[in-house]
Parts: C-alpha cells; sequence; structure tokens
C-alpha cells in the first residue's frame, strides 16, 4: 500500500514556474514507478512525465518536454516536477500515482495508487 500526498500548486503568471512534490508513505516506494497526470477543466486525466524506479529514466509528454524536469529521491520516499515557462494551457488539476509496472506506462489505467491532487493555475 502506498499513499501520495501532493503539493506545491498554485496562481502563477505565463512564465513563471513551479515545483510540485509528491510525498509518498510506504518502505516500498522505491519499488513503484512514478508518474504526474493532469485533467483540465472538461478534458480527460492525460499523462504529463513518469520516472523509473531508481530514477535513472525519465520520460515526457511532447507538449512539457525541455519546460518540466520530474525526479525523485528515494530515501526521502519523494518525487518532484519542476514547472519552468508555463503557459496557461498548462493550468489543470496535477496528479502524482504510483504504478507497479517494470516498465513506464502513459496510460492512467497502469497507475495503481493516486495522491489527491494539486491544482496548478497559469494566468496570462
Amino acid at each position: 500500500q502506498v499513499q501520495l500526498v501532493e503539493s506545491g500548486g498554485g496562481l502563477v503568471q505565463a512564465g513563471d514556474s513551479l515545483r510540485l512534490s509528491c510525498a509518498a508513505s510506504g518502505r516500498t516506494f522505491a519499488s513503484y514507478v512514478v508518474g504526474w497526470f493532469r485533467q483540465a477543466p472538461g478534458k480527460e486525466r492525460e499523462f504529463v512525465a513518469a520516472i523509473t524506479r531508481s530514477g535513472g529514466n525519465t520520460f515526457y509528454t511532447d507538449s512539457v518536454k525541455g519546460r518540466f524536469t520530474i525526479s525523485r529521491d528515494n530515501a526521502k520516499n519523494t518525487v518532484s516536477l519542476q514547472m519552468n515557462s508555463l503557459k496557461p494551457e498548462d493550468t489543470a488539476v496535477f496528479y502524482c500515482a504510483a504504478s507497479r509496472r517494470v516498465m513506464v506506462p502513459t496510460t492512467s489505467t497502469a497507475y495503481n495508487y493516486w495522491g489527491q491532487g494539486t491544482q496548478v493555475n497559469v494566468s496570462s
């Protein structure tokens, strides 16, 4: 069992940065792939980024490549999402999720545990 709690959301202007954090409980956190998803009003939840269990490989959706960076600290049971050059279209609720899969999944159904989400609003 893994419990995830996101933090770091807020209201910023276009071009600003935010750093989201995901704090996990459980001694087996390092055995999970962790991903970030987001859901904008009226839209489906979409994959944003993911990181392998060791943190050695990362994956991003095309729209955030070069702007977002995912990282993890297994000793502290945390995963972060550094978001730079934010755009109004990044406005969404961001969710942290953990998957037991060995290969990194990009579909939400492959993730077993979810946080409650943190709101990110980017004004133009």
